[in-house]
């Protein structure tokens, strides 16, 4: 979760995040994309940025927007937008902006929630259906009653989000490519991480390694560690143990050893150097390790 908000920092795109908003007829913000004219159409309409249909929809769509930063208050501030507003455009915007603010709060279970507002309006938003399937691939645990639902829905949700990242984001006029194709890539690369993770869980490591290498591609620039550390012990598990010790060595450079997933890279490597002497060659059978991936 934390790299997500060092990604948008990065990116300085809080506007892709938030959604591309357009206010009533001339009184658009600098940002907003030139509101709808009303022509006919002569070809199939596409998706367009969120807009505001009167100034009052628009007006407490900023002031909702102001408690951006703390996850009870920009819920509250949805909540009563919706009400008020229940067919607004904007209204995934602010239900948005609560997920990522509980995102960043680390309370996994109202960033669902929120996900699922999103999802309820608009069920193709990427960002709604990746932050649903990583709590759901996280979060779920074997003593669930439900288990094998939750993650067949973590499944459907981020191989959906690989559809949408391409089909459903709307650029602020002027954005860069580049940063457009970062924060594409970005959220390919948690699609592909999620994925990894459901099969590493499931004990199919060739299906996960796959994963976890895409995960990586999608975002050379900025890998996330715990895919690499999930793809040292995928390979592990398939007794690769020359690659799993490089891409465990490349979990130790990017994690820092006082943080849990740190430590069990350190673990891996210190492993895997024993069992090799740093050969990547087994001196001898390798004990049993643990099948579970580390948790974000």
């Amino acid at each position: 979760m934390k790299r997500a908000a060092v990604l948008v920092a990065m990116l300085g795109a809080a506007s892709l995040l938030s959604g591309q908003q357009t206010a009533p007829q001339s009184t658009q913000p600098a940002q907003s994309a030139t509101p709808a004219t009303g022509a006919a159409e002569t070809t199939p309409p596409a998706k367009h940025p969120p807009q505001a249909k009167t100034q009052p929809e628009f007006d407490a769509y900023k002031a909702a927007g102001a408690n951006a930063n703390n996850g009870q208050a920009m819920e509250k501030a949805a909540d009563d937008f919706a009400t008020k507003f229940p067919d607004s455009e904007l209204r995934p915007i602010l239900y948005r902006n609560a997920m990522h603010a509980y995102q960043a709060a680390n309370d996994a279970d109202k960033m669902m929630e929120m996900g699922r507002k999103v999802l309820k309006i608009d069920p193709d938003d990427p960002e709604a259906l990746i932050g649903v399937s990583e709590v759901l691939a996280e979060r779920t645990r074997e003593s669930d009653l439900d288990k094998d639902q939750r993650l067949d829905e973590a499944t459907q949700l981020a191989q959906r989000a690989l559809t949408t990242v391409d089909t459903d984001i709307i650029p602020p006029a002027g954005t860069p490519q580049d940063k457009l194709d970062a924060y594409k890539g970005f959220l390919k690369s948690s699609a592909y991480s999620i994925l990894g993770t459901l099969s590493f869980n499931k004990e199919k490591f060739p299906e996960a390694e796959g994963y976890f290498r895409k995960s990586i591609e999608a975002l050379p620039s900025q890998p996330d560690p715990v895919a690499v550390l999930r793809l040292a012990l995928s390979l592990d598990k398939q007794n690769k143990y020359a690659e799993a010790l490089k891409e465990a060595n490349h979990a130790v450079e990017l994690t820092d050893e006082n943080s849990a997933a740190g430590g069990l890279a350190r673990r891996e490597r210190d492993r895997l150097v024993q069992l090799t002497g740093g050969s990547g060659a087994p001196a001898n059978k390798p004990p049993a390790g643990n099948t579970a991936a580390p948790q974000k």
